[in-house]
């Protein structure tokens, strides 16, 4: 028998079983697990209780919400106790102050919570201003002195008293937070150089004033850097940040987010400037003329210096002497009013190619301070370019928001990157005559605008026609200056010697008008200067201004040929000045005459000279160019008359 005992029969078994193995393996059991530290197992018991509390944390986690394309208020961000409020200063690029160290502005900063709890980035509103912590006074006192005879020496004027300053070093101000943060979005303010704990000097439209908002923002997006304390501190970064920034503001609060936005700055996605300031010789000058902005008689550039110079006492000796009476006072140039490079390097204009961030201008067509050529200008400019940009134009005057929900759709679109298509609407919306809710047009000035001439005939006198053929053989009318004289009462009167009137038939319909008005007058004068004011009206006057003043414009006829360079009137010698009136969209009603006004000067707006000066206009020689919308054939409706000629 095979095997048997014996060891030759055990290792022959063996041989058996290992063959039989290797044909047919036997399948191998799974070992047992080896023992698991009770440590262990509670660590990873408590990673997986973690992980899921992480998910009901993160599913119920505050984010912005949006609806209707507008950012919605969150309740998670509603409450003021639990919002995070820091101060801090950004160090600029520049030393405006000649100490011989960087500038740094003064910054604060309001946020959600989940910014610091949850690591929630959010987009930020920013507001910069030099109006935040204290302006000086308003009396005239402190003002250039308006009676000035045209090409003399202007009397010296007295210095303001010192601004007394509100500034805080925790807070600079609450502007804007409560609208926008709890929609998902922080709110930073800052003040301008020289102004509240900033360090620098005012320059009124320096380039300091630019760069400042840009180091904010560069700040804001991690590019430059923040300190606890205005000469030294911890550092401070804006980790909280998305990235995206958004300027908002009116008047000069308006003008800077324009000036950040020339320097091109990233992070910067997009501004709503509020009746801005763009062009500080349009502010203070109308075509070569000194003229005021309406309310503030006799302000020129280093009143408005003295005026925001509420900072940096340490100084404010060195600022005043090197900017205020080395620079602003010189440059300014009250003695012709010429155009020069100190204006010229104070017109955002002039950088518009460098602006990315999508814009919003809001402006009232009654705004006689910061006029509306500002915004149109602006907004004209950047159409060109292809920037995204929008108008909203009330009939109001300087004051004036536009509805929350455009803006809050704005900022929506830019700062958070919904698409809810505004930018693919209305390019404009205009608040129309005694309404409140705005109409959409295509753009502004509406596209179906075209200009069209009207023609004085005598009798201005009193009340001469303004006609839409020309009628050759009217003559020459002549008016004598007195600016004690306002224009409300020329306009109202039924003849008067200080002005020259000229007035259409009574509308026979309602008449559109979209855009800028344009005059041509063939003057002479009796002096080497003279003021020139037009005013295009409706009559009779109704009691307000606001009811009659269709536009207004000034000019110097000194500078008919040139901004740049004053060439004297040779009395009794007919020149010819043309020029822009401020631009304007009214539908103006049926039943009242459209009027043109000459007169010299304006009391409420030019330089106050003796009385006296004669100014003769050749009628036959002179246009009014307006923009109808329609063309001619609604401007003959209008008159009443067919398109073929007619009056």
């Amino acid at each position: 028998m095979i095997g048997g005992n014996g060891r030759r029969g055990a290792r022959y078994r063996l041989a058996a079983r290992r063959a039989f193995a290797r044909v047919h393996p036997r399948p191998r059991m799974p070992m047992a697990p080896p023992a698991v530290p009770f440590r262990l197992l509670a660590t990873l018991w408590l990673a997986a209780g973690l992980a899921a509390q992480e998910a009901v944390q993160e599913a119920t986690r505050a984010v912005p919400v949006f609806a209707d394309g507008e950012a919605q208020v969150v309740d998670a961000f509603s409450k003021p106790s639990e919002w995070i409020r820091e101060a801090l200063w950004v160090e600029t690029t520049f030393d405006s102050d000649g100490d011989g160290r960087p500038d740094r502005m003064h910054v604060d900063v309001t946020r959600p919570r989940q910014t610091e709890t949850e690591g929630l980035k959010v987009p930020v509103v920013y507001e910069t201003s030099p109006y935040f912590t204290g302006i000086g006074s308003t009396d005239s006192r402190y003002f250039w002195d308006p009676k000035h005879e045209l090409g003399a020496e202007p009397p010296p004027r007295t210095p303001m008293p010192a601004v007394r300053s509100t500034a805080r070093p925790d807070r600079i101000a609450t502007s804007e937070v409560r609208r926008w943060l709890p929609r998902g979005y922080a709110v930073v303010h800052s003040c301008s150089p020289g102004t509240g704990l900033s360090q620098g000097c005012v320059t009124i439209g320096g380039e300091n004033e630019s760069l400042a908002p840009k180091a904010v923002i560069d700040w804001l997006c991690g590019r430059a850097k923040g300190y606890t304390t205005i000469d030294g501190g911890e550092p401070v970064t804006a980790h909280w940040c998305s990235g995206k920034v958004g300027m908002i503001g009116t008047s000069y609060n308006g003008t800077l987010p324009i000036a950040a936005a020339t320097t091109g700055v990233e992070g910067l996605a997009a501004i709503i400037p509020i009746a801005p300031n763009t062009s500080y010789y349009l502010y203070y000058r109308s075509h070569g003329l000194v003229r005021h902005p309406g309310g503030y008689m006799g302000e020129d550039v280093d009143v408005l210096y003295d005026f925001v110079n509420s900072g940096n006492p340490a100084r404010r000796g060195w600022c005043n002497e090197n900017v205020r009476d080395g620079l602003l006072k010189k440059q300014q140039d009250r003695l012709t009013g010429d155009f020069n490079d100190f204006w010229f390097t104070r017109d955002y204009l002039r950088h518009i190619d460098r602006v990315r961030a999508a814009t919003l201008v809001v402006h009232g067509w009654n705004d006689w301070n910061v006029m509306p050529e500002h915004s149109v200008r602006i907004h004209v400019a950047l159409r060109q370019r292809d920037v995204p940009c929008m108008a909203f134009f009330h009939q109001g005057g300087h004051e004036g928001a536009p509805p929350f929900s455009l803006c809050n759709r704005w900022f929506t679109r830019f700062l958070h990157g919904v698409d809810n298509g505004i930018e693919a609407g209305p390019r404009s919306w205009i608040v129309r005559e005694g309404e409140t809710e705005a109409t959409p047009y295509a753009d502004y000035p509406h596209p179906d605008a075209v200009r069209v001439a009207l023609h004085p005939r005598a009798g201005g006198g009193a009340i001469g026609g303004l006609e839409r053929a020309p009628a050759p053989g009217q003559g020459r009318e002549t008016l004598v200056d007195d600016v004690a004289v306002p224009g409300a009462k020329l306009a109202q009167a039924a003849e008067s010697p200080q002005r020259l009137l000229y007035a259409t038939p009574p509308l026979a319909q309602p008449l559109h008008l979209s855009g800028t008005a344009r005059v041509q007058l063939r003057l002479a004068c009796s002096k080497p200067a003279t003021n020139l004011s037009v005013w295009l009206v409706t009559l009779p006057w109704q009691g307000a201004e606001t009811k009659n003043v269709i536009t207004r414009g000034w000019a110097d006829p000194q500078n008919r040929n040139s901004l740049s360079r004053s060439e004297p009137l040779v009395p009794g010698e007919f020149v010819d000045v043309a020029f822009d009136l401020q631009p304007d969209d009214q539908i103006l009603a049926a039943g009242l005459p459209l009027a043109l006004m000459v007169f010299a000067s304006d009391r409420d707006f030019t330089l106050w000279p003796k009385p006296g000066t004669e100014l003769t206009l050749d009628l036959d020689a002179s246009v009014l160019t307006l923009p109808v919308v329609g063309g001619e054939a609604a401007l003959a409706a209008a008159l009443g008359a067919s398109d073929e000629g007619g009056r």
